[in-house]
């Protein structure tokens, strides 16, 4: 069962931040409608709801990562405590990420149409292989660990 919902899932876009944050607010917008008995409320709730399976079944991975990237742009301010510096929420003895730039980010989704990427199962290192060259075995230039994938 679970490898039919993968096999359905392949292509598709998924789950993001955008999607998580729609989700919380139908759950509390169908938690308010069922003390306040407003119809306005609920079909707010049921369009976010649709909207959230159409980007989480969606194709079309480029516009809805877009759409993400958007989001994270908005909402960033309030994710980093206020602050706008360049890194992600960073506690004492945590790494530091910084976020790519808009020229970076187009960057990878320009590659996205000629490469396919792959994290190593071994030691997650993100791997760029060329698109439509069909079942091929993958050696991870970081630990030396092969495996076999289909672009």
């Amino acid at each position: 069962m679970r490898n039919r919902f993968q096999e359905f899932m392949y292509g598709r876009y998924g789950n993001d931040q955008l999607n998580q944050f729609l989700s919380i607010v139908t759950l509390v917008l169908i938690v308010v409608n069922l003390f306040t008995k407003n119809r306005i409320i609920w079909y707010i709730a049921l369009v976010l709801l649709v909207w959230t399976y159409f980007r989480m079944f969606s194709r079309n991975t480029g516009k809805r990562s877009a759409e993400n990237d958007r989001f994270l742009d908005i909402t960033s301010r309030f994710r980093r405590g206020g602050g706008s510096g360049g890194s992600y929420g960073r506690q004492s003895g945590q790494r530091s990420y910084s976020r790519p730039t808009a020229e970076e980010r187009r960057r990878q989704r320009e590659q996205r149409k000629y490469y396919r990427f792959f994290f190593c199962p071994h030691c997650s290192q993100k791997v760029r292989v060329p698109k439509g060259k069909g079942r091929i075995e993958i050696t991870c230039p970081k630990c030396r660990t092969t495996f076999i994938k289909k672009t």
